[in-house]
């Protein structure tokens, strides 16, 4: 079992498989929101164990359309964990336990910050990865 929860541990959740993959978004809102490590899940993997009422949704204005998730109480970011899809990332910091993955892929890089270095071999893509 996976858990994972905010910083303030009013939101908690496990995972009953390992994430699919992980991957590292630099577009402005997720560095923003603090969560540029990101996993991807079956929403069939998740279980909330508390706190699913403290989960706040930031819902964008277009062009943007994916919601941003976070802890009410204290602020953690989420990702887009009450996502109704079948697959969908959540913020890699949310995670207690140790999954074992590498970063596969850089999204957005052509929002990435000047001063952010890129430090591994993962492919790199100036929006989102081809399907």
């Amino acid at each position: 079992m996976i858990e994972g929860s905010c910083c303030c541990k009013a939101v908690k959740f496990e995972l009953s498989a390992k994430p699919s993959m992980m991957g590292t978004c630099h577009c402005s809102r997720c560095r923003k929101a603090g969560a540029s490590a990101i996993v991807f899940i079956r929403k069939q993997d998740l279980k909330w164990i508390q706190g699913k009422e403290h989960v706040a949704l930031y819902q964008p204005e277009a062009p943007y359309k994916y919601g941003r998730c976070f802890c009410r109480i204290c602020g953690t970011s989420l990702g887009e964990i009450l996502s109704q899809e079948d697959s969908f990332p959540i913020a890699a910091n949310a995670l207690d336990t140790e999954v074992g993955l590498e970063n596969r892929f850089h999204e957005f890089v052509s929002e990435k910050p000047a001063w952010y270095e890129i430090c591994d071999d993962a492919p790199q893509y100036e929006g989102h990865p081809p399907s």
